[in-house]
């Protein structure tokens, strides 16, 4: 999912056809931290799909923030949104927050799928 989403900003930035990738290995526990939603997947898989969704983006924030904040201590983080208009300590977009509602869902559905 990194790969696809910093493809699609090479292509929007740099016009880069090949849709270049660029990630961290870093992503890799940040992104597995997403089992960690499956016991609140299960609590609230019969809830309106605006309150799953926000549920998810809110931790997937509380997430990004808290990594990011500790890898930033290190000279680490792979990523920087100091110069978005919405961000908070360059950890974290506020207007990501369509995203991240959908990426909450997507992992939902994976998550749903990988129990069954």
């Amino acid at each position: 999912m990194e790969c696809f989403w910093t493809g699609l900003d090479a292509l929007r930035k740099h016009n880069d056809r090949k849709l270049s990738c660029r990630t961290s290995v870093w992503m890799f526990p940040i992104y597995g931290m997403a089992a960690c939603l499956l016991p609140i997947c299960n609590k609230i898989k019969h809830r309106g799909t605006l309150l799953r969704g926000g549920v998810y983006a809110l931790f997937i924030y509380i997430t990004e923030f808290i990594t990011g904040m500790i890898l930033k201590k290190f000279g680490a983080c792979p990523w920087d949104y100091s110069k978005a208009k919405l961000n908070i300590k360059g950890v974290i977009r506020l207007d990501y927050a369509p995203v991240w509602f959908l990426t909450g869902l997507f992992f939902e559905r994976l998550l749903d799928r990988e129990t069954k």
